[in-house]
């Protein structure tokens, strides 16, 4: 760690087909950090399903590994495109650093590494919901951009499995 608490000794990169050992390593993160196991754990898709979404181009699935190949951080996003413009968004649907390894500059790094993706693909804009609750969210959000207030709405899907 550097004196600003910047872990530099840390690869961040997006994962492919072959990354499914790895993606479950995130969902495990996942599962322990939003203290969601029924979400992350209890139904996780077969192999197969896990490669063809992680072979899609609008969907992101970002890692931070420290020097012993740990994931410590990891984000999923997904690359909306867009019908009135000829352009696209980015969605930032999760992200959490292990609590061990927050407070060291982990989220930002996923986050600008998103960032270069976002170009890459011209993509218009990230965005990314945070409860107001969850505080460290809200913070890190307002330090990267400007806050909407807007009203979030779950619609039930009729005869669910």
């Amino acid at each position: 760690m550097t004196d600003r608490g910047i872990q530099r000794d840390l690869s961040v990169f997006r994962l492919g087909r072959d990354d499914v050992g790895t993606l479950h390593a995130l969902l495990d993160l996942f599962s322990q950090a939003f203290d969601d196991p029924d979400s992350y754990s209890s139904a996780r898709p077969e192999r197969d399903y896990l490669e063809r979404l992680l072979g899609k181009g609008t969907f992101v699935a970002l890692v931070a590994e420290d020097d012993e190949g740990q994931v410590v951080g990891g984000l999923v996003a997904y690359e909306l495109e867009k019908f009135e413009q000829a352009r696209s968004e980015i969605y930032i649907y999760d992200l959490a650093v292990d609590a061990v390894h927050r407070r060291q500059g982990i989220a930002t790094r996923l986050i600008e590494h998103l960032q270069g993706i976002a170009a890459a693909c011209g993509a218009w804009v990230i965005f990314v919901q945070a409860d107001p609750p969850d505080e460290p969210a809200v913070a890190l959000y307002s330090k990267l951009g400007p806050r909407e207030e807007v009203l979030h709405f779950d619609m039930a899907v009729p005869n669910r499995p």
